[in-house]
């Protein structure tokens, strides 16, 4: 049972074997208990056609006539039988349909009383009626009578037996057809299962990239987070390549110019390349390993709350610049979540935040949101960082995004923290802006 079609198809087949099948019963038995009632019906109806038929003799007493209105009673072994007894044993009637049979089911009841009860006889069941009258004869006395009606349930049985082989035949033709139409449905509601299987043996063969098409509303979200996973590993493993490609090409020069100070035997020109170019390859390398760490992509289900990372920032960058007195305002909203890993958010929101108190002169600003204007709703936040520095001109706002470049040499670093944080917000779609503040400094606004 690995096959959820197979699961479907069992599970719904057994749901519509039990509906069929307690259906079936239920209707059998609303079948005989009608048949039941209407022969308890048939039976009062037969005790009342013999009140009407019977006729009073010389005292006025109650006798029933040879000759009976339903020609059952008159005909033996009919299956309706009939007795009348009363007048304290005095009078015994009994129907010529009795003629041979020896059955006694007459019991006596009170004036009005009616008794129904189910008997065998001689191997044939009967449904039994009992019903006592008052006779008042001319003298005014009020003699007591008991009048009993016998029929077999032959009838109602093959009635029974009748409705049971239509039911079976009605039935099972619906079942058939319902199990094929039931076959029809998981097949076509599977379909999209099915596609999405097939195009991911496609992707692994190479002939697409990625999971296409329509997909019901319920497995898009799946159908998007597997092409979100696809997509990722892809970004990861070229990642990783570009950042080792990269790498292995921005240690060549610093190579060739440790190799021609070694070769020209100046141990003073030696020891400043080496101070000089060590230092460039400590940067180089980490600049690549920062960029190749960063996971650049939201995970399914993974958010990172903003407003308690962005305070223990600050909390930190204020112990480093303890002595500028920076007064850091923190505008974010305690509900605001970063899509993504809390990581890459730590390495963008710390690089910005480092260089806002930096170079700002006492007041850092930082506020988050969910742009007004945002199509991808709760996914989508701003973030602006904002300080009372010096700023950045206009003609110099695209330089210092590149790797290495510092526009205030006074101040020590290694000028890959604007470049790392772009590198990464670039990994998740967004973008990031340099402009100016109204605290008088440089206002940086990114979008993830």
């Amino acid at each position: 049972m690995h096959s959820l079609h197979s699961r479907l198809l069992l599970v719904a087949s057994l749901v519509l074997a039990s509906f069929l099948g307690l259906g079936a019963l239920a209707l059998d038995r609303a079948f005989r208990t009608s048949g039941e009632e209407a022969m308890r019906e048939r039976l009062q109806g037969q005790v009342y056609l013999l009140l009407g038929a019977a006729a009073e003799d010389a005292e006025g007493r109650m006798r029933l006539p040879d000759a009976l209105p339903d020609p059952r009673l008159s005909n033996p072994d009919s299956g309706l039988y009939a007795q009348v007894t009363g007048e304290n044993g005095g009078y015994v009637w009994k129907s010529f349909s009795l003629i041979g049979r020896d059955m006694a089911f007459l019991s006596h009841q009170g004036a009005g009383v009616r008794h129904f009860v189910k008997k065998h006889f001689n191997g044939e069941e009967f449904y039994l009626i009992n019903f006592g009258v008052l006779w008042e004869d001319l003298q005014g006395r009020e003699l007591a009578y008991t009048l009993a009606v016998a029929e077999s349930t032959r009838g109602l049985l093959e009635q029974v037996e009748a409705f049971r082989a239509r039911l079976m035949y009605w039935l099972g033709g619906a079942a058939v057809l319902l199990l094929v139409a039931q076959g029809l449905v998981l097949a076509w509601g599977l379909r999209p299962l099915r596609k999405a299987e097939a195009d991911l043996h496609r992707i692994e063969s190479g002939e697409i990239e990625a999971i296409g098409g329509r997909f019901p509303r319920e497995l898009q979200g799946l159908i998007s987070n597997i092409n979100l996973l696809i997509r990722n590993g892809r970004a990861s493993r070229d990642r990783y390549r570009n950042s080792l490609g990269d790498l292995a090409h921005s240690l060549k020069t610093p190579l060739s110019v440790l190799r021609g100070a070694a070769e020209s035997g100046d141990r003073e020109r030696l020891k400043l390349a080496v101070e000089d170019e060590v230092s460039r390859m400590d940067e180089i390398v980490q600049y690549q390993l920062r960029r190749a760490a960063a996971s650049g992509a939201a995970q399914p289900g993974v958010s990172v709350p903003v407003s308690p990372l962005i305070e223990r920032l600050a909390a930190t960058l204020a112990k480093v610049y303890s002595e500028k007195g920076v007064d850091c305002r923190i505008e974010v909203a305690d509900a605001l979540r970063f899509v993504g890993d809390s990581g890459d958010l730590m390495e963008i929101l710390g690089n910005l935040m480092e260089n806002a108190f930096k170079y700002g002169r006492s007041q850092v600003r930082v506020g988050a949101n969910i742009p007004p204007d945002s199509m991808g709703g709760d996914s989508v936040i701003r973030v602006i960082i904002e300080d009372d520095g010096p700023g950045i001109p206009v003609q110099d706002r695209e330089d210092v995004l590149n790797r290495g470049a510092r526009m205030d040499q006074r101040i020590p670093g290694q000028g890959i923290g604007l470049s790392v944080a772009q590198e990464i917000i670039r990994l998740y779609g967004g973008s990031l802006q340099i402009g100016e503040s109204q605290l008088g400094g440089a206002a940086v606004t990114v979008i993830l």
